[in-house]
């Protein structure tokens, strides 16, 4: 790699680790959680650190009383602890026996199970962060372009072209024939490429699972079941549909983003700029780029999407408390607003509208909607969430 690039979530671990005994920092393989444990416990005096894929690493848990007795005063940091959910049951007692914040960080890369276990065996010792591939607050708005066409993944990001797209098909394969098997899915690895493929292929689109079931030979829970998997290894998102109290029949399935764009391009071999520029997927990249990148900078917002069963929608609806703002994407960089654009917000009653382009300044179009770049929306969300 050729440089270490701060992330926004450290100051938000280590006040976590003032509050909590237990923090769980949990996101994709190679998103970055192992670096960046390893430098904060460089800065902690005698604090542990095990990777549970090493077996070293691992034998040294075969007694964990006796191994947290000896370490008694550590902070002790346990990467990739899906691959023994089973340890959640002893740390609740070895807890409560030392009775203080900042005992343990945990780094895990899946979801389900892990949150499952510790809910149940760890529930007011644990705090929850994610960690997302590098987002544009962390590498500057000059970056925008590369990080949108080679993502977020340091090693990808940080690469140069040709070998970012060759590391992240190598991620796709290592993730199809050895991370699923090792979270205890038996799904065939062609099954889980082609339903991969097929949710790239539908990147910004509403799901129809029956449709994507019959393409694959398989039931619709079947789909439901292995998109369930992409989700909670934070590799698919389904954004759920806005369901507001008003007059008009409003879509009900959610809608399908590959959460990372550089794994969206690598699934749709679009390997440069100028094939991104004329694959038809360029708009729906774009806008799940942004989608991403607004929700990750706000975790206590609700997220959803808008559109009525005539074809009036936001592609981003954002919700907390009192406030509500909507947000349309467009990868133009002359974007005006569309009809129906207007005619959600005049349904949703939101005073407060975005169009999120890729440009370097802001502008006004009209009362209450304004033209912005990612960063400066993102700004300008905290101020009115502050």
């Amino acid at each position: 790699m050729k440089k270490f690039i701060h992330r926004t979530v450290t100051e938000q671990v280590l006040r976590r680790l003032k509050q909590m005994p237990a923090v769980a920092l949990l996101g994709p393989r190679q998103c970055g959680k192992s670096t960046l444990a390893k430098r904060l416990i460089a800065e902690l005096d005698g604090a542990v650190y095990l990777d549970l894929e090493k077996t070293s690493d691992l034998n040294k848990l075969r007694d964990p009383e006796a191994f947290f007795a000896l370490n008694r005063d550590k902070l002790v940091c346990l990467d990739e602890i899906q691959r023994i959910p089973e340890l959640f049951a002893p740390l609740r007692a070895i807890i409560d026996d030392r009775h203080r914040n900042g005992q343990l960080l945990i780094l895990g890369s899946a979801s389900r199970d892990l949150i499952r276990q510790s809910s149940e065996s760890l529930a007011g010792r644990i705090s929850y962060l994610e960690l997302t591939p590098f987002q544009l607050k962390e590498v500057g708005e000059e970056n925008l372009r590369l990080l949108w066409l080679q993502g977020g993944y340091p090693r990808s990001y940080l690469a140069g072209r040709e070998d970012s797209f060759e590391w992240r098909q190598d991620f796709i394969r290592t993730f199809l024939e050895r991370d699923i098997p090792q979270l205890g899915f038996n799904i065939p690895a062609r099954s889980m490429e082609r339903l991969w493929r097929m949710c790239a292929h539908s990147h910004g689109q509403l799901l129809n699972a029956s449709k994507i079931g019959a393409a694959l030979g398989v039931s619709h829970h079947t789909v439901r079941s292995y998109m369930d998997i992409l989700a909670e290894t934070f590799l698919l998102r389904l954004l759920p549909p806005y369901e507001a109290n008003i007059k008009k029949r409003l879509i009900k399935s959610p809608k399908i983003y590959l959460r990372d764009s550089g794994l969206l391009h690598a699934l749709l071999d679009i390997p440069s700029q100028n094939d991104l520029l004329g694959h038809p997927v360029y708009g729906a990249s774009w806008e799940g780029f942004v989608i991403e990148s607004v929700i990750a900078a706000t975790p206590a917002w609700h997220h959803f999407f808008y559109r009525t069963a005539t074809g009036v929608e936001l592609d981003l609806v954002i919700e907390k408390g009192s406030r509500t703002i909507g947000i349309e994407c467009k990868a133009n960089t002359a974007p005006n607003p569309a009809k129906g654009f207007r005619q959600a917000l005049r349904d949703l009653n939101i005073t407060e509208a975005y169009l999120v382009a890729p440009v370097e300044t802001s502008y006004p179009v009209e009362q209450g909607i304004r033209v912005v770049p990612v960063l400066e929306l993102l700004a300008r969300i905290q101020r009115t969430s502050a």
